[in-house]
């Protein structure tokens, strides 16, 4: 039998919820893989049942349509979707980012307006950080939004963006005065359907190929200034900063997920498949390996639901998130990695889970701030 962790504390009031989230992602993700990999994303229709069921903006006060959930409602549907071996869907940018900047930074009219069709599906939301030339340098980013009247006009590009093809509403980090490094930089709310955003490719990725991670271009593309989020321009680093914790949790708990699944599946393979007389499993090394695997499960998972609980309490920093993102990513990796090799070459077909997890998390340890950010990060601190 695959190892059986102790339930999660954070999680004990939320069993009901748990087979809601499995029961959608065995019946409307497991079956879709290999179509969504062809097409490079998930059917928009699946925005509109997820949020039949209740499963979009959980962790949004009931006033603008939302679950009125917690974190604690977002972890279990993303640990679910890791548990499915799911990678397409882009779930956790629309719920756990995306929702929670309109939330915070969003004027009341615009949360109105906008959050009740996150809940609804009727929108699916982006957010676009990363340029062409820009990465985790954020204070540096190109696109420009300048103030005419009652209206931004943007010009500028985006890529690697996360629900790219399909989102209706992208929070989108623009320069609002060049000249002023990170205090010049704002987000602003941009409906896709003004004249002058265009979406450019679905990219072809190493792993994740369902997930419509895409280009968008900004060619004098009008909003109102009512769409900037927050009171004034010029905060929207310290937005970004500010919201970046819970994005980086949202990875630790896929990747922690994803660890789990991976030992889970080769203990149930190393012990069904047979090689010289008698299961893989039996051999010694399969064994050390496998200990080792499960061990960094373990750690893993009580580190995760450590800052999970200090994130419900509101106390989770910025350190604390870096090193949650920093472990869970690079451990997953290794793990998987080694999981992998006790498939021999059915690990390296994509027929088999192990092989698109080792593809797909790989992504883990570059998005949201590299390992090599998470540790710079880290040691300022010390």
């Amino acid at each position: 039998m695959p190892l059986q962790l102790p339930k999660s504390a954070w999680a004990g009031e939320l069993d009901d919820f748990r087979e809601l989230a499995r029961s959608f992602c065995q019946k409307e993700l497991v079956p879709n893989q290999e179509r969504w990999t062809e097409q490079k994303q998930v059917d928009r229709e699946l925005w509109n049942k997820a949020g039949e069921v209740g499963l979009l903006a959980l962790s949004i006060p009931e006033e603008y349509g939302g679950g009125g959930g917690t974190f604690a409602h977002e972890a279990v549907l993303y640990e679910e979707q890791a548990r499915s071996g799911d990678g397409a869907w882009g779930v956790s940018v629309h719920n756990g980012i995306v929702a929670h900047y309109l939330l915070h930074y969003a004027s009341e009219e615009k949360k109105k307006e906008w959050l009740p069709k996150f809940a609804s599906g009727e929108m699916v939301g982006a957010i676009g950080m990363t340029e062409p030339g820009t990465g985790s340098d954020l204070q540096n980013i190109k696109t420009r939004a300048v103030r005419d009247g009652d209206y931004y006009v943007i010009n500028g590009a985006k890529t690697f963006i996360t629900n790219g093809a399909l989102a209706d509403l992208v929070v989108l980090a623009v320069k609002t005065d060049p000249d002023a490094g990170a205090q010049g930089v704002s987000l602003i709310g941009v409906p896709t359907d003004t004249p002058g955003f265009r979406r450019g490719r679905v990219l072809d990725k190493v792993g994740l190929k369902g997930q419509d991670t895409a280009e968008l271009f900004f060619d004098d593309v009008r909003v109102p200034a009512a769409n900037l989020l927050g009171e004034q321009e010029g905060q929207g680093f310290v937005q970004m900063m500010l919201q970046l914790p819970q994005e980086r949790l949202i990875i630790a708990v896929t990747a922690v997920a994803a660890l789990q699944g991976a030992v889970d599946m080769t203990i149930d393979y190393t012990k069904d498949r047979t090689a010289f007389g008698r299961p893989v499993f039996n051999f010694q090394n399969t064994k050390f390996k496998l200990a080792e695997a499960a061990t960094e499960a373990a750690v893993s998972r009580a580190f995760l639901d450590q800052c999970i609980e200090r994130h419900l309490k509101g106390e989770l920093d910025v350190q604390g998130a870096a090193m949650a993102k920093l472990w869970t990513t690079e451990r997953v990796n290794k793990v998987v990695d080694d999981c992998l090799q006790l498939f021999g070459g059915y690990g390296y077909m994509t027929e088999y889970p192990i092989a698109r997890a080792w593809t797909d998390l790989r992504i883990s340890r570059i998005f949201g701030g590299t390992s090599e950010i998470m540790k710079e990060i880290i040691s300022r601190t010390l």
